[in-house]
């Protein structure tokens, strides 16, 4: 095939044969190796160059270059241009090295990592670099995965595996992944290497013209190359003072604060709007059994209490902390009511136990790892399970009770269920879930428990007749078999069942928060910075969480409005309604808006309060463009969003709808990798490093350990690097103004000649030289207010929002104070040297005078105008501002030397100006005066500016600070009710009744008559012994546990 017509053959599909390296490699599959680095040793100099000269600025100063090579339209010497301009492609090419050498350093760590790939009949290490299309990879307990792979075999019965994707989607739970069942006894490696199945897919004109030319090269010091440089230099060392920030050091985890870009420094101390996850971002994602109550007796205490000594039971968990004895009390006394209580937290569950060294629980869900964690320290511990039968140990005496259903757990039903038989022969259902599904009318105790934003779950139990069970039992194997509404049917028998039951008591089990967050929030509001929290959960869990961070208040009196139907028609009623209603005429004082769609009904909540705030659950329809501007305008109109039930494709979406139509800077915060689109959508993405997985911090601007740090990135790093880099563009477009057009009021006396004032080597050091360490050093360490008072006075932040410290205004307000001292710059000398006469009676009648005349008075007015610029002193800053004098003087005399002139007689033609001019009285009068008349005025504006209008930021200089409201988090009292929040998935019931789960050696062959269909049939075929468990010392004290990052379980 012609070579031209490679590019038009479009791929049908794909052949992939397992263990056949030749046969694959004829498609030119792609490799294993990771690639991120952008050069090589070949390639580095013409690509950074051709890079480098795509920038406007270099390509600018380039042509600059070329013309000034041309003597004909060039006053000025080519080295004038090159020099600075040689000196930031270095520059630039050194930075660009180093980041490339970090990128090849990471590619090189990730492909020699080693897994085992069966190789000619045997396992052996392979880089993951090597790993090939069609390899079969052996995976073993807790390590990574090298590729995307197909599971073929598992070490678990039905090649079932356990997996976590932490890294993928953020998630901790375990997810279950399943074999073929062609591939699931491809165990041994004769199977294997036999194994090679195979996958398919798919004149005066001319003079006039050159003498503009020749004034576009002179005024182009106006902004000089060395702006770039300095910029860039600046916003490093703005970095490098956040990775150094050892206050936004976590010592937990020994981590520190990172800046993985250099570029967006400033922009952290203009953001308006951040974009939140929730969990592991706000809150730990570690449940904790914090209260309960039993009988109406309540339970635990959330302050400075003593620990409970669990030292009784040799079983417990001793990681587990409880802050009431009185428990441990009625546990010892048998109290029947909180036998039953744990009983009931140690039987329904879908946990699934592993004990090797040590008892291990293996939950999908944090919430029901804690629960069963609290009864098993309680002393009723959960040892092992079948399909047919569950032990515990309670209080030191195994007990194996027959499970005879489990009513498995779903979205709408927002409850589980178990019906067991107890060695009496009673049979008992046992249900926990939301407490507003299992009664209407909450306990006062768990009302409590959601008012202080833990999660409430009730627990409740009921005696079944043997009869009506069976009755029930055959109504539900009829139901499990039916192809048409099945689940439909299964809920209608599981409502049946579950009605007239006994209120046993209610648990709280409180996601924590992280260290500092309430405050946090708190802080950024009176920062005016508004806070949008887009999660994936559910309604109540999201709620809850407002009302724990500060983000919801109490005083909100609610009612609710459902409108049937989920239709993008019906959606756009409810928001023009409210756009109508609220965007309109009459807009409330306050207003908090609820938008759910659940999945059968659209739920509208309305609320006044006396705060303003909005609440919005996202859905699909909420995001299509003809209602997106509604959308937009009535969250706008609030201080707080919640954004819940969104996608990570809505998440990106809701930011890129706050990017495009809001002139605001946007960020984006998240732990997971199901947060990586919203943060690459924001202008500044920031990644938080904690349990679950690297994806986020990877793809992410800045990176730490805990939200409470972004409260110092915003309002200290933040501010500090958009307060510095103003103030250095201000001063650096005042003194290049202020040096640039003395060359224009010179040209009203040269005939505009394009002659140039200063002596070019003056031209050539004046921004490199001598006036760059001053400026970055103000750059780098000035402050205005110290981070305690940037902390204290969150308010200081706003004028950055607003963009106040460099925009339009304050650039003519520059430029109009540069054209000023250039003026006087140049006409006090001139209008001074045409009376003085010198010492010997001559006069002052040379340009050379004249020129260092005014080049040394440029020098000695912008360093003095710095100093008065400066808010905060440094020795630096000392060292900078009369090392730069020193050594201007330095260089000043050196150059118009006899030695230099000697050597370099046509490059130096200022030979003695200097030692002739500096050395007349009258001179330095001059330079005195000019420099009086140039700097007093700024100084009279700004004492009567501070004085006659001071800024928050001058008050609190003063000690005169704005009056905050209090930062302290507010403790809610309030009575709704917390929902089942459990972060769980339907269908893990069923999982366990058929045993898929369960390893060989721990599943009973006990048959039972009630058995559904599809769990008999495996149990009567495969289940041969029955797995004796017995009360035995477990010293590990571990809780219930996720296998960390992306793992597999076998």
């Amino acid at each position: 095939m012609a070579f031209w017509r490679r590019n038009t053959h479009i791929e049908k599909e794909r052949h992939v044969k397992a263990n056949a390296r030749d046969y694959n490699d004829k498609f030119s599959y792609a490799d294993n190796r990771i690639k991120t680095s952008k050069y090589n040793i070949f390639t580095f100099l013409p690509i950074n160059l051709f890079e480098q000269f795509q920038r406007v600025a270099n390509a600018y100063f380039l042509v600059l270059l070329i013309l000034q090579v041309i003597p004909e339209i060039s006053s000025l010497s080519w080295f004038t241009t090159i020099v600075p301009l040689v000196l930031v492609l270095v520059i630039t090419a050194v930075k660009d090295a180093t980041d490339d050498y970090f990128r090849h350093k990471s590619d090189q760590q990730v492909n020699n990592r080693q897994s085992q790939v069966l190789i000619r009949g045997s396992l052996q290490n392979e880089k993951w670099m090597n790993v090939r299309v069609g390899d079969i990879i052996r995976l073993e307990n807790n390590q990574f995965v090298a590729a995307d792979i197909l599971l073929l075999c598992s070490s678990e019965p039905y090649g079932l595996c356990y997996i976590e994707t932490a890294e993928l989607d953020g998630e901790t739970n375990l997810k279950v992944r399943q074999a073929l069942t062609v591939t699931s006894d491809l165990k041994d490696i004769t199977k294997l290497m036999d194994f090679d199945g195979e996958e398919f897919q798919s004149n005066a004109v001319f003079s006039g013209f050159l003498t503009f030319w020749s004034y576009i090269i002179i005024l182009n010091t106006v902004v000089p190359i060395s702006l770039y440089v300095s910029v860039e230099v600046l916003r490093l060392g703005h970095s490098y003072f956040i990775n150094w920030d050892q206050k936004m050091f976590c010592r937990q985890t020994n981590t520190a604060a990172e800046a993985r870009t250099t570029t967006l420094n400033e922009e952290l101390g203009q953001v308006e709007f951040i974009f939140s996850d929730k969990t592991g971002t706000l809150t730990q994602n570690i449940m904790v059994f914090s209260k309960c109550s039993i009988n109406g007796q309540t339970y635990g205490f959330r302050g400075h209490h003593a620990c409970v000594d669990f030292s009784f039971n040799p079983l417990c968990d001793k990681a587990f902390k409880f802050y009431d004895g009185s428990l441990i009390e009625a546990i010892k006394l048998e109290d029947l009511a909180v036998q039953e209580f744990f009983r009931l937290l140690a039987l329904c569950h879908t946990v699934m136990p592993e004990e090797k060294r040590h008892l291990v629980y293996l939950a999908q869900s944090p919430d029901e790892g804690a629960l069963v964690t609290a009864a098993r320290n309680f002393g009723f511990v959960f040892r092992a399970r079948t399909p047919e039968t569950i032990t515990l140990c309670e209080m030191g005496r195994a007990v194996t009770y027959q499970l005879l259903a489990i009513l498995d757990f779903n979205n709408v039903r927002k409850r589980m269920s178990v019906i067991v038989r107890n060695p009496q022969g009673q049979i008992k259902l046992y249900c926990k879930g939301a407490d507003t599904i299992i009664f209407d009318r909450l306990d006062p105790s768990s009302e409590e428990f959601a008012g202080e934003g833990l999660r409430t779950l009730a627990l409740a139990y009921k005696d079944l007749d043997e009869d009506d069970f069976e009755v029930w039992m055959k109504k539900l194997l009829f139901a499990s078999t039916v192809i048409e509404n099945r689940e439909d049917q299964l809920a209608v028998l599981y409502e049946e069942i579950e009605q007239g039951l006994k209120l046993l008591g209610a648990t709280a089990i409180e996601d924590k928060l992280q260290e500092g967050v309430p405050e946090t929030i708190a802080c950024l509001n009176l920062a005016d910075i508004k806070i949008w929290v887009l999660t994936g959960d559910k309604l109540e869990t999201a709620m809850n969480i407002g009302y724990s961070c500060n983000m919801l208040r109490d005083d909100m009196n609610e009612y609710a409005l459902v409108i049937n139907g989920h239709s993008l028609v019906r959606y756009s009623t409810v928001l023009r309604y409210l756009a109508f209603s609220f965007v309109g005429i009459i807009i409330p004082s306050s207003v908090l808006l609820v938008f759910y769609f659940g999945s059968d009904a659209c739920r509208f909540y309305f609320v006044v309060t006396t705060w303003l705030y909005c609440c919005l659950l996202t859905p699909a329809h909420a995001l299509e463009p003809q209602l997106e501007h509604i959308l937009l305008d009535l969250a706008c109109l609030c201080k707080t969003v919640i954004c819940c039930r969104v996608t990570p494709l809505q998440k990106a979406q809701v930011v890129e709808l706050v990017k495009r139509h809001k002139r605001a800077v946007t960020l984006a915060i998240g732990d997971g990798a199901n947060d990586v689109s919203m943060i690459k959508t924001a202008h500044i993405g920031v990644g938080i490093s904690g349990q679950e997985g690297m994806q986020a911090v990877l793809a992410s601007d800045y990176s730490f350990a805990q939200f409470r740090y972004l409260q110092r990135l915003l309002l200290v790093h933040g501010r500090w690097s958009y307060f510095r880099m103003c103030n250095f563009l201000c001063y650096f477009f005042y003194k290049n103004f202020a040096f640039t057009l003395v060359h224009f009021w010179y040209g009203f006396f040269c005939g505009f000649s394009a002659q140039t004032v200063y002596d070019q080597w003056f031209i050539t050091l004046f921004n490199i030289v001598y006036t760059s360490l001053p400026v970055l050093a103000m750059g780098l360490f000035d402050q205005d207010v110290n981070d305690q008072n940037s902390l204290r006075y969150p308010s200081l932040y706003k004028p950055g929002q607003q963009n106040l410290l460099f925009n339009k205004r304050q650039f003519f307000l520059c430029t109009l104070q540069g054209m000023g001292t250039s003026f006087l710059l140049f006409f006090i000398p001139y209008g001074a040297f045409s009376v003085m006469v010198k010492e010997d009676g001559s006069h002052f009648s040379d340009q050379q005078t004249f020129a260092v005349t005014i080049a040394t008075t440029l020098v000695i007015v912008v360093s003095v105008q710095i100093g008065l610029d400066k808010h905060y002193w440094t020795a630096v800053n000392h060292l900078f501002i009369w090392g730069s004098l020193t050594v201007y003087f330095a260089i000043l005399f050196a150059m118009q030397s006899n030695g230099i002139f000697g050597i370099f007689p046509s490059n130096f033609p200022f030979v003695g100006t200097a030692r002739n001019c500096l050395s007349e009285k009258s001179v330095w009068l001059v330079i005195l005066l000019t420099t009086v008349v140039c700097v007093v005025p700024g100084l009279v504006v700004s004492f009567l500016r501070v004085d006659l209008f001071p800024t928050l930021t001058d008050k609190s200089r003063k000690k005169e600070g704005p009056q905050e409201q209090n930062l302290r988090r507010v403790r809610r009292t309030s009575s709704r009710r917390s929902a089942y929040a459990f972060s769980h998935q339907q269908g893990y019931g069923e999982l366990i009744t058929s045993g898929k789960n369960m390893k060989m050696s721990t599943v009973s062959s006990a048959g039972s008559p009630g058995r559904t269909p599809h769990s008999s049939t495996w149990i009567e075929n495969m289940l041969k012994r029955k797995n004796e468990v017995s009360c035995t010392s477990d010293e590990s004290g571990n809780r219930a546990k996720q296998t960390p990052k992306q793992q597999v379980r076998a």
